[in-house]
């Protein structure tokens, strides 16, 4: 009993807090990017760009959930918790942080600079994390 509990727990904090990292990541950038149109809107498209990469954490939390759901609850569940705080944890920093970075970017295209694809190489550095993340619940 106490098993299943701990994976459908697992399962949940791996689905709720990277969906819940990439919808503060992507407000983090979009209202960086709110703020950056009323100075420089003809590059909204940069700014666009900028504030959506924070949404893969969701989406790896969700490939995640997917590929866990099918499990054995009875036998594997403290192994799904660990494996679901894990995933969730570290896609739920790495948005947030994402978010920064692409906040800050947006920011310094308003301004006149030309730092899009810098910006772009800084993100992907947080979001590599949620990505091993992934990975390694693939492999677990």
């Amino acid at each position: 009993m106490i098993n299943e509990v701990l994976g459908y727990l697992g399962l949940g904090l791996m689905l709720g807090l990277s969906g819940v990292g990439s919808s503060i990541g992507t407000t983090i950038a979009g209202n960086a990017a709110e703020g950056a149109l009323k100075k420089n809107p003809e590059k909204s498209s940069s700014y666009m760009i900028l504030s959506a990469l924070p949404a893969t954490q969701g989406l790896y939390g969700f490939v995640a959930f997917l590929m866990w759901v099918g499990r054995d609850f009875a036998t594997q569940g403290p192994l799904m918790f660990g494996v679901g705080i894990s995933v969730g944890l570290v896609c739920l920093m790495s948005a947030i942080r994402q978010g920064q970075v692409c906040a800050n970017g947006i920011i310094g295209i308003s301004q006149g600079h030309d730092v899009q694809t810098n910006t772009m190489i800084y993100a992907a550095l947080p979001e590599f994390y949620a990505i091993l993340a992934l990975v390694g619940a693939l492999m677990a």
